[in-house]
């Protein structure tokens, strides 16, 4: 097995996202079936990648132009499923990592589906609700030949919503010339949507942390947890984890980081932000710095925000017996060994922010059935699988001596290599 070298633009300070997920491969490579070994290559190598050019006109009637993107990581088992994020820092290089991560993360919990991603470097601040609009159907329009519901399903992400997946899959219908609602998941319910999918990812983070909690004697009541991130997975992690009898004690966000030691009211402090803009000042709460936040003591630290949040120079700092990771890929290879040495468990984001997906399967299915679930079938059958996953990842972690992420991966990689050289070559 060759190992990939580091492309000059790239030093070890800032190996960027892909090459962190080529970091994760090669690392669980060696612990596979060595039956899979001719097939590793397959997971180095997105299936396709497409780079588009988003034209859209500004409302003062100027054009502007935004690069997108969409990644195929792997097919093998099943058509393409990933999320679109609109964001300013978005890149080829994260794109690429995220779908290759969902390619590990649908295997994991063993949903028919391959690894997919998409996104916008754009700053959607900066656009009226018309200009999202437009820059959401002109993006859609640009991927739509690698987009369907048996080829490839978006799904929202970071600055993505219901209403964003409504333009996409409006937008697909027309060309189409029929309603396609399979084509995205995390649609409004009115149009063919999941209940429970908008706390899906959060409540898959809570799940996975109880289970992890169980086997380390670490009850949920009482805990003290901190979030970083408060969009829909951070905001939903802390409410759910709230209202299960921990104390959310820190949040932290773009605009900083907010404390309370006796718990933090997380339905008001959502309410004061969505006011204000800014968790800054909100009632009941003391700000800290932000790099404070990583040395808060805590049982549950949940990064829900970007990639890379925990690396070589806070992981010393960090003081939480057990990091369930929301985000995809916030965790630097360097900073899991760190983390590992001094006793943190971490349950990986292949499996602890595998909620979305999971009910965005059930979407799907519900969608090509056209009948729908209730609310508490949703949750129980997330409960199923997300248990399942964790039960079979933590027998293999303590079966074979290794970290939980390393357990994910070798289940993870092992369904999607089978299935690769089940199925061959072709031609």
């Amino acid at each position: 097995m060759n190992t990939p070298q580091l492309p000059s633009y790239l030093s070890k300070e800032n190996i960027g996202p892909w090459h962190i997920f080529l970091q994760q491969v090669e690392q669980v490579a060696p612990l596979l079936d060595q039956s899979l070994w001719p097939w590793v290559d397959t997971l180095r190598h997105p299936k396709r990648s497409l780079i588009v050019d988003v034209p859209i006109r500004r409302d003062n009637g100027v054009v502007e132009h935004f690069e997108g993107y969409r990644v195929h990581h792997n097919t093998s088992r099943g058509p393409g499923k990933g999320g679109i994020r609109f964001h300013q820092d978005v890149t080829l290089s994260e794109v690429m990592a995220l779908a290759g991560w969902m390619t590990i993360k649908n295997a994991v919990v063993n949903v028919p589906f391959g690894g997919a991603k998409g996104g916008v470097r754009v700053d959607p601040r900066q656009l009226s609700l018309s200009e999202l609009e437009g820059l959401t159907r002109r993006y859609t329009s640009e991927i739509s030949a690698m987009i369907g519901p048996d080829k490839d399903i978006p799904a929202p992400d970071m600055n993505t919503n219901a209403q964003v997946m409504a333009w996409m899959m409006d937008t697909y219908s027309m060309g189409e010339g029929r309603t396609v609602t399979g084509v995205v998941t995390g649609k409004p319910v009115s149009l063919g949507g999941s209940l429970g999918r908008s706390d899906a990812t959060g409540r898959g983070v809570f799940v996975t942390a109880r289970e992890a909690g169980r086997r380390l004697n670490v009850p949920i009541e009482g805990a003290r947890v901190i979030v970083q991130g408060f969009g829909n997975v951070g905001e939903a992690s802390a409410r759910i984890f709230a209202q299960n009898g921990a104390r959310v004690i820190a949040i932290q966000d773009v605009s900083g980081t907010v404390v309370n030691e006796a718990g933090l009211d997380v339905v008001a402090l959502k309410a004061y932000l969505t006011e204000h803009k800014t968790l800054l000042g909100a009632p009941g709460t003391e700000t800290i710095s932000n790099d404070d936040f990583w040395a808060i003591p805590c049982d549950f630290l949940v990064p829900a925000a970007l990639e890379s949040q925990i690396n070589r120079y806070n992981a010393e700092r960090i003081a939480a017996r057990i990091v369930v990771e929301g985000a995809n890929g916030p965790t630097t290879p360097e900073a899991d060994v760190i983390l590992a040495e001094r006793g943190i468990v971490v349950v990986p984001d292949v499996l602890a922010n595998a909620g979305g997906v999971t009910v965005s399967y059930f979407e799907w299915v519900q969608d090509f059935s056209s009948f729908f679930w209730t609310e508490d079938e949703i949750y129980s059958r997330l409960e199923r699988i997300m248990s399942e996953a964790f039960n079979a990842i933590w027998q293999m972690a303590a079966d074979r001596k290794m970290p939980l992420r390393s357990a994910a991966f070798v289940i993870g990689c092992s369904r999607v290599l089978e299935a690769r050289a089940i199925r061959g070559l072709y031609p």
